[in-house]
């Protein structure tokens, strides 16, 4: 038998798909990426490792447009900040759900523990997502089992509810103890959240809302770079050094604004709307407050993604207080 784990790579995750894989059972580890995700081939690679780790296989998946659109409208609204942890945790359970009869798998598992998290896993809000994602009977928590009531996998013995726990509330005692009797040593630390739950993130989230420019790779873009809103119809991101540079021509998409200092070393910017000459301008002087370093009038090149003609702006560097009026 089969069963599909949701698997971030933490403490709880890691716990929750090795007592499903010590009761015999096969265990596929789901993990979800979303545009907010620091994510790369080494992560996988890492990841993978850890899975295989635990006697699990990896399967990565990626959440774009629905991800977007619970930002955009959650259903079950925001926590602190702009996190829509319960939309999501929905999200992700209703994907595992759809992908259930592909992969042949019999039920569902996280690692979620009652009481520990302020809004997403009290008992109501549990039962409220496993309502909401269609997993009614078939959505197994493993580490508090024991306090809730017995599901079908428990009910059928597909697995052993007398080896499963009780574990609730916000300390990670318990769990320390019981990865170091599975010898799990191999898993990521408790963090801070997403970078929803960040205030100074949540400001050019809030930004993409309000100009309706809230979709996957917009999302993306605001993990890197400096960030100015120059319009109501355009944004400007500039790279910090030449990785950001790099992601952020990766990230361009066609009619966006391409600008970039001729000649010398700087930062790429990316515009992303429409732009008069105006607005032009004092792009290009944002560039080149990045570029030079006496203040010297520096030729700033302007081409249309993805098109290779280029025109030239001259532009000395923005005022200070001017720069800050523009910065999201």
């Amino acid at each position: 038998m089969k069963a599909l784990a949701l698997f971030s790579g933490g403490l709880d995750s890691s716990l929750a798909a090795k007592l499903i894989v010590n009761q015999g059972m096969e265990v596929i580890a789901l993990h979800f990426v979303t545009p907010l995700s620091d994510f790369d081939k080494n992560k996988e690679d890492s990841l993978r490792k850890k899975v295989t780790g635990l006697g699990a296989q990896l399967k990565v998946i990626y959440l774009g447009d629905d991800y977007a659109d619970i930002i955009k409208n959650p259903q079950f609204g925001y926590g602190k900040n702009l996190n829509p942890c319960i939309d999501c945790k929905i999200l992700m359970l209703k994907r595992a759900k759809e992908l259930m009869s592909e992969l042949s798998a019999s039920f569902v598992v996280t690692g979620e523990v009652i009481a520990q998290r302020p809004k997403s896993q009290h008992k109501e809000t549990l039962r409220l997502i496993e309502k909401n994602s269609g997993l009614k009977d078939l959505l197994l928590r493993p580490l508090s089992a024991k306090l809730l009531e017995p599901t079908l996998p428990e009910r059928k013995n597909w697995v052993n509810r007398e080896a499963l726990l009780g574990f609730s509330g916000r300390s990670r005692n318990p769990q320390f103890k019981l990865a170091e009797s599975l010898g799990i040593k191999n898993f990521a630390w408790p963090a801070g959240g997403c970078l929803l739950t960040i205030p100074s993130f949540c400001g050019r989230v809030e930004d993409l809302l309000k100009h309706k420019e809230c979709n996957p790779k917009n999302l993306e873009l605001l993990k890197i770079g400096r960030h100015f809103r120059l319009s109501e119809s355009f944004k400007l991101v500039v790279g910090r050094n030449e990785n950001e540079n790099n992601e952020i021509l990766k990230l361009a998409a066609d009619k966006d604004s391409i600008f970039e200092p001729l000649d010398l070393p700087g930062p790429t910017g990316l515009g992303k709307g429409f732009a008069d000459c105006s607005i032009k301008a004092i792009a290009s002087q944002i560039i080149a407050g990045y570029t030079s370093k006496n203040n010297e009038a520096t030729k700033i090149t302007i081409r249309i993604f993805p098109r290779e003609e280029k025109e030239i702006f001259s532009a000395s560097a923005i005022d200070a207080d001017k720069l800050k009026q523009f910065r999201v």
